[in-house]
């Protein structure tokens, strides 16, 4: 099969990245074998391209928002069968034993592994994916669609609720990439005010197009108090700005996996009056199988840009560029093999 690896984390301008001949992956007893249709583009994946993410397994295969079919099924799988549609997302797996995984808090898990950081991912013909984080995944749906919802969707779902958004509150969003652009689908469908803070002029048109109540640059003040906040760029002076942005007794969660640093807060202007600074790591599946519900509920989509497999470097390259609004999306146009 042909597959891309990291080969020396740099600069995506550089390269990093190389398309390679690989055999294709067996399953363990416990994993699907899955040929790859669709592989949405996420940040995370620049962020191991570039070495913002320390190497977890040199010459890894980015790609965490794979849509396939099983192609072939570990020897103790029960629950699918071959042409099963399946998706496969971040959280890999957990050691299910640990005080964070029995209280519900699996995203904790010190044991946690991640697709395309500690094992190959969906920038390739075929992955592999333990069958009990695996996604089942709906019928009506077509595959570039369905790709981001299982990173950019499950994980801007996960930022909402660490925001504690009130009923019909106002919450703000800081970047309007592939999470930020479904987060406020779902946010507006259940209700709220959304107001966009972001630099790219295109994002802020998608912003109004899908119903928000502004949409300004990234450093903006929004046109009234904000109950909730999400910062979704990974640019650290951003935090202060968000949280002078709250209302007194609001909350700002970060959804990133990387931030630059941030600049000292001021205690008076931007922590006073009971505001929340929250951090967002990975998500449960239960957030995931949720999410996916919620989706389907009220229709939430991706704004989608296509490529195919063979110019993920590209399309990384535009996503770090700011070249498209929504989430790209790699498709794998090579015939299966097996």
């Amino acid at each position: 099969m042909q597959a891309w690896e990291v080969a020396r984390p740099g600069l995506i301008e550089g390269g990093p990245l190389r398309f390679v001949e690989r055999p294709v992956p067996v399953p363990r007893p416990d994993e699907l074998l899955v040929h790859v249709r669709a592989c949405g583009v996420c940040r995370t994946d620049l962020h191991v391209s570039e070495g913002d993410l320390p190497v977890h397994r040199p010459g890894v295969t980015p790609g965490h928002e794979v849509v396939g079919v099983v192609a072939a099924i570990g020897d103790d799988v029960r629950d699918y069968s071959l042409g099963d549609r399946a998706g496969v997302a971040w959280l890999r797996r957990t050691d299910g034993t640990c005080a964070y995984c029995l209280r519900g808090s699996e995203n904790l898990c010190p044991a946690s592994t991640y697709t395309g950081w500690d094992a190959d991912g969906g920038y390739a013909e075929y992955t592999t994916v333990p069958a009990a984080f695996a996604y089942r995944l709906p019928g009506d749906v077509d595959d570039v669609t369905l790709a981001p919802l299982l990173c950019a969707g499950i994980i801007g779902y996960r930022a909402l609720r660490r925001a504690a958004l009130p009923s019909g509150g106002r919450l703000g969003l800081y970047g309007f990439g592939g999470s930020a652009h479904l987060c406020a689908q779902l946010a507006l469908a259940q209700g709220a005010t959304v107001h966009v803070m972001t630099r790219g002029a295109a994002a802020r048109t998608l912003a109004l197009e899908l119903g928000c109540a502004s949409a300004g640059d990234a450093y903006d003040m929004p046109p009234e108090p904000l109950d909730s906040a999400i910062l979704f760029a990974p640019v650290g002076d951003l935090v202060p700005v968000a949280l002078r942005a709250l209302d007194r007794g609001g909350v700002l969660s970060v959804a990133g996996i990387h931030l630059s640093d941030t600049p000292p807060l001021r205690y008076e202007s931007e922590l006073f009056y009971e505001k929340d600074l929250r951090s967002v790591t990975s998500n449960t599946r239960e957030d995931g199988r949720e999410f996916l519900a919620l989706a389907a509920r009220y229709g939430v989509r991706a704004t989608t840009h296509t490529y195919p497999l063979s110019e993920a470097q590209r399309a990384l390259r535009d996503l770090k560029e700011g070249h498209f609004d929504g989430a790209a999306v790699l498709v794998n146009d090579l015939p299966a093999r097996l």
